[in-house]
């Protein structure tokens, strides 16, 4: 559990007494915990070997998508980075969470919060500052072409790292220079969006009243396909949560042209991360539009 120092400090942070601690799931990068003061509950995640800036990056991300106002967001706190005596961490409003008890009602709420959030936009792509999608340094560099901001600093980004960490063969290093080269015409000009940036099933929950809950964002303005693209990656959401979507924010009508190529990206974060049978699948996206 929590080291006396971190205690200590999150107390005078607080100025209450901390009067229990509770291990909860923190995903796989971070530990986590229930927090209870004599005041209130909050939610705590820490990590001795964080990058620098995970935390700052991450209370941004979360204070951008709260003052958006269309999805319920975790309050931020406190965050620290230093590493100094106590490892990094951050510390979050506790919200009860619980499975939903009505589904439907749950997804068609999560689908119109999202469409919403999109309709938050931005001049240019990207943010005013680099974040982390997972561990993994995400740049944001302020780009008008959509196109060129996704080539770049998604794929390209991801296969320089690749490359470093011996996961980028020769073969699939030219694929991905070859994409590159082709992005222009395979993606539309996009409005920027504002994007949670990691939406998958893992990362909401539901309140008892059946009150979608985002957390653990990656956030940054883009085209909001790729956001969608990602949903459909790995699960997790109905077709109530489409549905809803499309009647709050019509998608373009070839949108499904695209999921695959806008799922590259995690993908390919998933194969830096992780490795195994992710690169398959890369590959497999890649033949699809070389």
């Amino acid at each position: 559990m929590i080291a006396d120092a971190l205690r200590d400090h999150l107390s005078q942070q607080l100025n209450t007494a901390i009067t229990s601690v509770q291990s909860v799931r923190g995903g796989d990068i971070n530990q986590a915990a229930k927090i209870e003061t004599e005041k209130t509950s909050y939610f705590l995640k820490w990590n001795h070997h964080a990058p620098q800036g995970l935390f700052e990056a991450e209370a941004k991300g979360l204070n951008l998508l709260r003052a958006a106002e269309s999805l319920r967001v975790p309050r931020v706190i406190v965050f620290d980075d230093a590493q100094s005596q106590i490892p990094a961490h951050l510390l979050l409003e506790w919200i009860p969470t619980t499975r939903p008890t009505n589904r439907d009602l749950f997804a068609e709420r999560l689908g119109k919060g999202l469409a919403t959030l999109h309709q938050q936009t931005s001049p240019t792509h990207g943010l005013d500052h680099d974040n982390f999608i997972g561990t993994l340094p995400q740049p944001n560099s302020a780009t008008t072409d959509w196109a060129t901001f996704y080539a770049t600093h998604r794929i390209g980004y991801q296969a320089q790292i690749a490359a470093a960490r011996n996961r980028l063969s020769a073969s699939r290093a030219a694929q991905i220079g070859m994409l590159q080269t082709k992005m222009a015409s395979l993606v539309p000009a996009a409005k920027p969006a504002l994007l949670h940036g990691d939406l998958w099933g893992g990362n909401y929950l539901a309140t008892d009243d059946n009150t979608p809950v985002i957390y653990d964002p990656a956030v940054y303005y883009g085209d909001r396909e790729v956001e969608l693209a990602f949903t459909c990656l790995f699960g997790g959401f109905p077709q109530t949560f489409y549905d809803a979507y499309h009647a709050t924010y019509p998608l373009p009508p070839d949108f499904n042209q695209r999921i695959s190529l806008y799922q590259l990206y995690p993908l390919m974060v998933h194969l830096n991360l992780f490795g195994g049978h992710y690169g398959a699948q890369v590959d497999s996206v890649l033949a699809g539009y070389i």
